[in-house]
């Protein structure tokens, strides 16, 4: 998360003294925390996360104004038939920045759009209630709702004299939906340690190793965790900024309320990213892929390709992207990137922009089919120099597997490969190339590839 456009209330006003001690309260869930519009369709109708591609549903700076779930609304039918499986919201609480806020300065959990506050009733994206009607409609067309967790860190908390920093921080939380009340005790630095794994920015830092805190965000029966997975029929999680705070606080949120779960772990080393999946047990996004590729495409040197990612070290816990909120280096044969991605291992998503404006959506479309029709098994590189890279997956009982070529120079290319298949006639499911050459005896076939471009073969 970068770039947050948050306006920091500044006031100086502040209490001359305050109680050491805090009484945790169990507050039961007020009246004020509604039931759901409408019964979602049966979980077990929805796509498995991970058969096909998971679509991040928004950008940085959505257009305001409240009308974006109704804006995604209106998409989920298109995606679910081109083949995406989940989608990715934007944190959808009330954060300080009220209805100018992307959401990554969360202030009140329990708020989707219904309490004025933070100088708005709805947040950027719309209303609880149309928030609830996108996650239905969302089930009703088979896909998965994945919600961004910002637990690392709070803002727009009143000003309080702490005792632990001898100064006014903004530290006292008192949202209208009188769920998870904060005070100094439950941010750093407080009277258990003065600091976790990292903060970020100037916001107030959450301490995960408090009992209350816990409560509040998972082990309660109205926890944040239980109350998005239970009332508000999330079924996933992307953990933001998992930097700050230790991996086992994470999981414990998953154990709690099961759910696909992904953290956003910044960071290019693949042994890295590795060693925080185990540690989490869930799913990272493959920033090593990521860097390699802005090498490879951006950088135009495919040898780049043969670097250490984290889909080759694990792929089950391997989330690749091209394109996201924060980050979009890769401009050149950005669409070469996605072949990339959507041929290999991994669950790869997609981005909201590239794909309805930036990209070619019909090619886009073709890549996803190949993806969920054709790329299946381990992946065995047959070649590489700086130009052209060619990679096969091999398959498993029910896909055929492929051959995804891929060419950034500027004349066409061809090669003998060896295939997987014996005596087969083989296509290029892309169009790209007319070719429909037969395989050899022992497997080997030559392909080609237009300049710049790309082709994906398979038995026809």
């Amino acid at each position: 998360m970068t770039n947050l456009n948050v306006k920091v209330a500044v006031f100086f006003l502040a209490f001359l003294t305050l109680s050491c001690e805090r009484e945790e309260i169990e507050i039961e869930e007020p009246a004020a925390v509604e039931k759901m519009v409408s019964e979602p369709l049966n979980k077990a109708a929805l796509k498995p996360i991970g058969t096909g591609v998971m679509m991040q549903a928004f950008y940085w700076d959505v257009p305001s104004g409240g009308n974006w779930w109704n804006t995604i609304k209106n998409k989920v039918s298109a995606w679910s038939n081109a083949g995406v499986d989940a989608i990715w919201l934007p944190p959808v609480s009330k954060a300080q920045n009220g209805k100018f806020s992307m959401g990554y300065d969360p202030f009140d959990y329990y708020d989707f759009g219904q309490y004025n506050q933070m100088g708005s009733t709805e947040t950027r994206f719309g209303s609880k209630t149309e928030l609830e009607q996108l996650i239905n409609s969302a089930h009703a067309n088979q896909l998965s709702v994945i919600a961004d967790i910002v637990i690392n860190h709070n803002s727009g908390g009143d000003s309080e004299f702490n005792i632990f920093k001898n100064s006014n921080t903004y530290t006292k939380y008192t949202p209208k939906s009188n769920l998870f009340n904060r005070t100094q005790y439950d941010f750093h630095p407080n009277d258990y340690h003065n600091n976790d794994s990292g903060v970020f920015g100037g916001f107030a830092d959450l301490c995960h190793h408090k009992s209350y805190v816990q409560d509040w965000l998972w082990k309660k029966s109205n926890s944040v965790a239980k109350y998005y997975k239970n009332t508000m029929k999330f079924d996933g999680w992307r953990f933001d900024y998992v930097k700050g705070f230790e991996p086992w606080i994470a999981r414990d949120w998953k154990n709690a309320v099961g759910g696909f779960s992904v953290g956003e772990y910044w960071d290019g080393n693949a042994a890295t990213l590795q060693w925080w999946t185990d540690q989490a047990q869930m799913s990272a996004f493959d920033f090593a892929c990521y860097y390699k590729m802005r090498d490879a495409f951006q950088g135009n040197n495919l040898n780049a390709l043969q670097g250490d990612m984290l889909w080759k070290r694990n792929a089950s816990r391997a989330v690749t992207f091209v394109t996201n909120h924060d980050t979009d280096e890769i401009q050149n044969n950005k669409l070469l990137a996605y072949a990339y991605i959507l041929t290999h291992e991994g669950y790869p998503a997609l981005f909201y922009k590239d794909y309805e404006d930036w990209l070619d959506k019909n090619a886009l479309n073709n890549l996803i089919w190949i993806h969920n029709n054709l790329a299946a098994g381990n992946t065995s590189n047959l070649y590489t120099d700086t130009d052209e890279y060619i990679a096969r997956r091999n398959g498993n009982a029910s896909k055929s597997g492929l051959i995804v070529y891929i060419n950034i120079s500027n004349s066409y290319k061809e090669r003998w490969i060896q295939t997987n298949w014996s005596n087969k006639r083989i296509k290029d499911y892309t169009g790209r190339s007319s070719w429909e050459p037969v395989t050899q005896g022992d497997k080997w076939v030559k392909i080609q590839v237009p300049p710049n471009s790309y082709t994906v073969w398979s038995i026809k």
